[in-house]
């Protein structure tokens, strides 16, 4: 330990590399002209950001609203990434970057680019911004070097979600791991994922791909890959880690022919939570398929130009639009497409496309920035080969009962709450006081009791977790496993909330992210799942799952003495599980 701040400042200034030299022990100045913390200066390629000192609360050090790309605004809508522009001075790297453009959902952003109450009361409606291509980092406040990096991509059915909702802050996991923890903003929606002829110019095939999202997500590696050393990290250990839309993504960049054979590597290990690749060409019979096909995105594309030109009046039906479209040429298409507002476009995804069953968004098959077979891919070994740590949770299915008419036959979602209802009730909610609702005010009768063999809400959510979720865990996983020895998968079984959410949402979708970054409020779930009977076996748990993703990040195996068990390759399982009092981990 160092006698005085002073001397570990000082020795912590020499061992990092710092582009901003102390000539006479002056600070530099900002892009504003004041002075800086040395301690959180650091240098990237395109100039010198300076962070946040959180040693005294967290032991760890922030940089947040690093640009990674220049803003994808007006004639930048709907093209590849391109480099930010440089600055000069000091550029102040204290505060979360915008999220990206979409419509509010209850696990969006609400007006203020943060978790608060605005976020029920901006249920559709346009928030975030397109200048939003920023990510975050965060390191132990000490001197190591060479720390694992672990980048992640945040959920959301890839349509909504943002850095700065509080489950995603890196800074435990930062701190417990040893590790550098990156989460990045990537476009979302239609604005991240479109197909339409007329934005394709056949001179940039990344552009032409329409898979925006994804060649941000590989804009954000390489600048980690560029500039990841000078905060500490290896470049040549980066783990890629996603949930939900987020493991997604990093299949998808798994299976990239981009990324099959790169020099460098951009990326060496994989992290997908709850997601999965696959076309239903790739499944049996009666499963639903977690990617779809490019026709699919074309046809969402067309209706959106389409049902936007009759909204305009230049067109009376989907005839005359067509014939509209015909007249004009492909650059008048995509100006006029980008005149329009992400107000105007979320609203006609939402009113005119979301009946027709095309509001949704993904990878997009196409063959160059994303696989035409992802698992196609896998099995002709045209992928990148690295470590894989998969997980899902037990009751994936509770998080969407939308969903369950598919398994049961039943017209109508299975929960009888709106949105709305859902995030006041979840927000204002206070967990260790007697319950405040009761199952049948959530769940609908025919679902009731939630127990009940094969009717039951449970069992319903469990049958479509099968054929969503873990048809597609199966999928790809036995494919990665035919090619290479190192994949491993865990089940997260936690349901220790204070009843009926229990009941309501057991180890639901999600309810395991809080565990993985060790943060526990506030959030959207944080009210309804954490209690102070729960808290001793919920920190338990949420320490041993930190250290695993450690381990893998450091050594590309998850084993460790934190699980206490030993932890064979899949298609064995191991189970994250805990009493109130303490973690219970075994392996199936």
């Amino acid at each position: 330990m160092w006698s005085s701040p002073t001397r570990w400042l000082t020795a912590f200034v020499l061992s990092i590399p710092l582009l901003a030299a102390q000539a006479n022990d002056a600070n530099p100045p900002d892009a504003r002209g004041r002075d800086v913390n040395p301690l959180t200066v650091r240098t990237t390629e395109y100039g010198m950001i300076e962070g946040t000192d959180n040693a005294p609360a967290t032991k760890t050090l922030s940089w947040k609203g690093v640009p990674y790309a220049r803003p994808p605004v007006g004639e930048l809508r709907w093209k590849a990434p391109l480099d930010p522009a440089k600055w000069n001075g000091v550029l102040p790297a204290k505060a979360f970057g915008n999220a990206c453009a979409q419509y509010g959902r209850i696990y969006g952003p609400g007006a203020n680019n943060r978790y608060d109450e605005t976020i029920g009361t901006t249920l559709n409606q346009a928030v975030g911004s397109e200048d939003c291509l920023y990510l975050n980092i965060w390191r132990p406040a000490n001197q190591k070097q060479k720390l694992p990096v672990i980048v992640f991509f945040h959920g959301g059915s890839n349509v909504s979600g943002y850095t700065a909702d509080p489950v995603y802050d890196g800074a435990r996991l930062a701190q417990t791991t040893e590790s550098i923890v990156v989460t990045v903003n990537f476009r979302l929606g239609i604005l991240g994922f479109i197909n339409l002829p007329q934005l394709k110019t056949g001179i940039d095939a990344d552009t032409d791909s329409g898979n925006f999202a994804i060649l941000d997500s590989i804009k954000a590696l390489r600048f980690v890959r560029h500039n990841i050393a000078s905060f500490g990290g290896d470049p040549d250990n980066v783990s890629i880690m996603g949930q939900s839309a987020g493991a997604i993504n990093v299949y998808a960049l798994l299976t990239s022919p981009r990324m099959a054979s790169p020099h460098p590597k951009l990326f060496h290990r994989a992290i997908p939570l709850s997601g999965g690749l696959s076309l239903a060409v790739d499944l049996p019979s009666g499963t639903i398929p977690t990617m779809s096909p490019a026709a699919t995105y074309l046809a969402q594309a067309n209706a959106l130009l389409y049902n936007l030109l009759i909204a305009d009046g230049k067109a009376s039906d989907t005839a005359s639009a067509q014939a509209y479209v015909a007249s004009q040429t492909p650059e008048q298409i995509a100006a006029y497409l980008r005149s329009r507002s992400p107000a105007t476009l979320f609203a006609t995804l939402l009113t005119k496309l979301a009946p027709l069953g095309l509001a949704g968004s993904g990878p997009i098959p196409e063959g160059n920035v994303v696989a035409s077979d992802p698992v196609a891919s896998i099995h002709a070994g045209d992928y990148a080969r690295v470590p894989v740590l998969a997980g899902n949770t037990r009751d994936e299915g509770k998080l969407f009962p939308a969903f369950l008419p598919l398994v049961s036959g039943i017209p109508g979602s299975a929960r009888i709450v709106s949105d709305a209802q859902l995030f006041s009730i979840q927000f204002n909610y206070r967990p260790n006081d007697p319950p405040q609702i009761t199952v049948d005010q959530w769940i609908a009768p025919a679902y009731l009791p939630v127990d009940a063999p094969v009717t039951g809400f449970t069992a319903r959510a469990d049958q479509f977790n099968k054929i969503f979720f873990l048809a597609s865990r199966d999928n790809i996983l036995d494919a990665l496993k035919g090619q290479q020895p190192d994949v491993w998968y865990y089940q997260f079984n936690w349901d220790k909330q204070p009843a009926p959410w229990n009941d309501i949402y057991g180890a639901a979708h999600l309810f395991d992210l809080p565990f993985v970054f060790g943060n526990f409020g506030p959030s959207l779930m944080a009210n309804i799942m954490n209690t102070t009977a729960n808290m001793p076996g919920r920190l338990d748990l949420s320490n041993a799952m930190m250290h695993t993703i450690g381990a893998f990040a450091r050594k590309g195996d998850p084993n460790n003495r934190w699980v206490d068990a030993y932890w064979p390759a899949w298609p064995r399982t191991l189970i994250f599980d805990a009493s109130l009092t303490g973690k219970s981990i075994s392996v199936q």
